[in-house]
């Protein structure tokens, strides 16, 4: 789900808790060296963030925080701060070029720019989440 997080509203706070989880624990953050990837340059994204970006004649970028049942990839557009909310399950990651990153949920995409080690190594880290906390498949039952 695609939401304004600019402003402190239980209500959708209680949706991104709910679809997400709670944010981790500073014992939790510091046990996994960061939850949080460092700024991400956008390269392309699907039509209903592409209309958000071009409101503005800023350099389109992202950052993406890690939660435990999901993620949230936050981007802002005029003074704005959205939110894009990604349960582990509804993840799709892949990696077509050797320094650009796909994020896919239903119909909603970003692809970013991965030109250090360390967003590799975020990468990686998030693709072992998205491991350990997807439920098991069908075909593995």
């Amino acid at each position: 789900m695609l939401l304004n997080i600019s402003y402190n509203d239980p209500a959708i706070k209680r949706r991104i808790e709910k679809a997400v989880g709670p944010p981790f624990t500073l014992q939790q953050r510091l046990k996994m060296k960061g939850i949080g990837s460092q700024k991400l340059n956008i390269t392309s994204c699907s039509i209903h963030i592409h209309n958000l970006l071009i409101l503005d004649q800023n350099i389109n970028s992202c950052n993406i925080e890690l939660r435990p049942k999901g993620i949230i990839l936050n981007f802002r557009s005029l003074l704005e701060t959205y939110g894009l909310v990604i349960s582990y399950y509804k993840l799709k990651l892949y990696k077509g070029k050797a320094q650009e990153y796909s994020i896919y949920k239903d119909k909603y995409f970003i692809k970013v720019l991965a030109d250090t080690k360390t967003i590799h190594s975020f990468f990686r880290k998030l693709t072992k989440q998205k491991l350990i906390n997807t439920p098991p498949s069908l075909e593995d039952l």
